[in-house]
């Protein structure tokens, strides 16, 4: 009868006598007999962060940036579950926004390092008509998980061995920009030793088909995540003519070329789609003056070239086009004395 007989006068001491005992065959403590009972429909996400600590604890700052990219690693993978062709800017599906509003959620830390457990709750299977009869379809939350698991998988795969092919097809392996981009940001920390990420799945749905129960990426394997979010980045953003406005946030002067022209290169911050991006701009001559002048004076500085990401910057390239007739007004340069301010 338990636990559904709670109007019995010794329901509580018989229902702490059931967990015990739950504990005590399978060899669990109350916290293993929790994740079990909270997995029975929701996956389990451990993200454990190996690294020194001395009381079990973590910078706020570290904990913060690793929210924000786990955040950002479930956006990702639940893009790529909703629609696989998605270029993951702009406008998302509908059912990502649902899922992270409402189907995932941060549970409690465990011992051991610093883990973060991420909970997917997969709800009441949705049952659909096939035939005369109802066979459920797979939850979103479910998809979602299954294309983390790949993803990570994937990436850890990449890192180890270069596969060229698989950048031919990268959302059937899970596989997103954003994705890597998040473990990037988790990594950050010098004193971290490594990434250990693993999946306890609902016993209330079929296991998936991916190889890695745990996935593992010391500082080593950390070292090559640019490169495989840079091929990434490549298939989401291709090259495309850009127009940036923003502040120059730093000048580097070029002198491996001598030049009756003064060269260089500047660091234009510009919203792009929705995206703050920090883009490396190659100026001669005039341009490049024009580039000082709105640097020193805190002004925008608008420009035209082809956007790519390369060498893990965002740069323009091709034919660079200088708007200067903004900084031309603020500067009276180019008009009559008497139209001066």
């Amino acid at each position: 009868m338990i636990p559904l007989a709670t109007d019995f006068e010794d329901f509580t001491p018989r229902f702490v006598d059931a967990l015990e005992s739950l504990g005590h065959i399978h060899a669990w403590d109350a916290g293993q007999l929790l994740e079990r009972v909270i997995a029975t429909r929701a996956d389990l996400f451990f993200v454990r962060l190996d690294q020194e600590m001395m009381d079990g604890t973590i910078p706020f700052q570290q904990a913060e940036k690793t929210l924000q990219a786990l955040l950002k690693m479930m956006k990702s993978a639940a893009t790529t579950a909703a629609d696989p062709y998605h270029s993951h800017r702009g406008r998302r599906p509908a059912v990502v926004n649902d899922f992270l509003d409402e189907d995932v959620r941060l549970g409690h830390t465990k011992h051991g390092s610093f883990i973060f457990t991420i909970v997917s709750r997969l709800g009441d299977a949705d049952p659909q008509p096939i035939g005369n009869r109802e066979r459920p379809t797979m939850p979103f939350s479910r998809q979602v998980m299954e294309t983390l698991a790949r993803g990570l998988e994937t990436t850890k795969r990449l890192t180890r061995t270069w596969d060229q092919e698989a950048f031919a097809s990268p959302s059937r392996l899970g596989l997103s920009a954003g994705l890597v981009e998040s473990l990037e940001e988790m990594s950050q920390p010098q004193h971290l030793r490594s990434l250990e990420l693993s999946f306890e799945w609902a016993a209330a749905e079929r296991k998936p088909d991916v190889g890695l129960a745990t996935i593992v990426l010391d500082r080593d394997l950390l070292g090559e995540l640019p490169s495989v979010r840079e091929q990434l980045v490549r298939s989401e953003e291709p090259v495309r003519r850009e127009t940036l406005m923003g502040p120059v946030k730093s000048l580097v002067r070029d002198q491996s070329t001598p030049s009756e022209e003064a060269s260089g290169t500047a660091i234009v911050v510009a919203d792009i789609n929705g995206r703050t991006l920090k883009v490396h701009v190659p100026l001669v001559g005039e341009d490049h003056t024009w580039a000082i002048m709105a640097y020193e004076q805190r002004l925008p500085f608008t420009v035209t070239g082809d956007l790519s990401y390369e060498r893990r910057a965002w740069r323009l390239s091709g034919h660079i086009e200088v708007d200067s007739s903004f900084l031309r007004h603020r500067s009276g340069f180019g008009t009559p004395e008497s139209e001066r301010p």
